[in-house]
């Protein structure tokens, strides 16, 4: 992974890799009490990527998600903390409109 992440500007494609960074943070060394707080994000992240959901029902999965970031402490693995910034800035774009 390079240091500078892409970041859809479609918020439904940003709902997408939303998902597919908290994913990515599962793999990581992060600790147990921070790694809970990114396992419940990833799960709800994950259930706003299903193609079932209406708009605001996504919306609401992803203002969860970026609580659960906010609660989340330091992971000390750079890599980590790379796909939980890229994570919280698909947040903002899949909330910015609305």
């Amino acid at each position: 992974m390079t240091n500078e992440i892409d970041i859809p500007s479609e918020p439904r494609a940003a709902v997408d890799a939303l998902a597919n960074h908290l994913t990515a943070t599962a793999e990581r060394p992060i600790p147990p009490a921070t790694n809970r707080w990114l396992g419940e994000a990833e799960a709800v992240a994950r259930d706003a990527t299903s193609d079932d959901l209406d708009t605001p029902t996504r919306r609401k999965r992803v203002r969860q998600v970026a609580t659960l970031l906010e609660s989340a402490d330091k992971t000390d693995d750079a890599v980590a903390d790379r796909h939980i910034e890229a994570a919280i800035e698909c947040c903002q774009v899949a909330l910015a409109d609305g």
